[in-house]
């Protein structure tokens, strides 16, 4: 019998070198599948739509970087953080001429992903197995457009990704023009989003962030976008009211209105 062709979704737990995962069916749409990463929700994946993100900080990073890049630009994207590449297949489809690489730390919940989800492959996309600084700071200067930080163990980015000195080295690989994006996780003080928005300034000559106003205010946990570039940001005509416009409201912020956010908070360092 002939060996089907395709992704191969797979319902169940299994393990991956650093824990486990577990792939679960989207009980709200016929080929929407959860990946979660050591119980933790980490990835979602509509096989039917690679347009579709569920999960709306990622909604809230494709909104940026749709007002930044058009869908004609050759985007040259690093991500840093894999999981099921959910971004990257979005990115694929919404900027065909894109090319992206993947940096995922565990190899084996790659080639789990690679048979389950219909990824694009090289050099459209290629899955890098490897530890996100150390990828970073081997690349070229100046040869991505994009770099996008999302990766955690368990609910905390890894110390190393969030200092100066890594910093530094995201904006040697990226263009004049590059962005420079990171999904911060904090809690209801705000204490390390205050510290990555004055890092990030303190590299960047322009920066942004987006998030919900109920996390903005300090009554949640949650996901806070950070961005930096040494072009303006955020000033698309659209883009505040989009954001707004979306299943989660978030509000946007520009360079002055972060810059105040991050006063007299203390900069990352190794």
């Amino acid at each position: 019998m002939a060996k089907p062709s395709g992704p191969q979704p797979q319902i169940g737990e299994f393990p991956i070198d650093t824990g486990t995962c577990e792939l679960e069916p989207d009980p709200y749409s016929t080929n929407g599948w959860v990946l979660r990463i050591n119980g933790v929700p980490s990835s979602h994946i509509d096989l039917d739509d690679p347009l579709r993100l569920d999960f709306e900080y990622m909604r809230w990073i494709a909104s940026l970087v749709d007002a930044r890049f058009p869908a004609t630009d050759r985007l040259r994207a690093l991500h840093l953080g894999g999981g099921a590449c959910s971004l990257a297949r979005r990115f694929a489809a919404s900027h065909p001429q894109a090319r992206q690489v993947v940096v995922e730390l565990d190899g084996r919940l790659a080639e789990l992903v690679r048979a389950w989800f219909d990824l694009p492959r090289a050099p459209l996309m290629r899955l890098r197995v490897g530890e996100a600084r150390a990828v970073t700071e081997s690349l070229s200067e100046g040869s991505r457009d994009l770099v996008i930080r999302d990766v955690f163990a368990g609910a905390v980015t890894p110390a190393p990704l969030t200092t100066r000195e890594f910093t530094r080295a995201v904006k040697r690989v990226l263009g004049p023009d590059g962005v420079y994006v990171v999904n911060c996780g904090d809690s209801p003080d705000l204490a390390m989003a205050r510290r990555e928005a004055a890092t990030i300034g303190g590299e960047f000559g322009h920066t942004a962030i987006i998030a919900d106003p109920a996390m903005l205010k300090g009554r949640r946990y949650g996901n806070v976008i950070i961005a930096g570039s040494d072009a303006p940001l955020g000033a698309a005509p659209g883009l505040a009211r989009e954001l707004l416009g979306g299943g989660v409201p978030a509000q946007l912020w520009q360079d002055e209105r972060v810059r105040t956010f991050a006063a007299g908070a203390q900069v990352i360092t190794d």
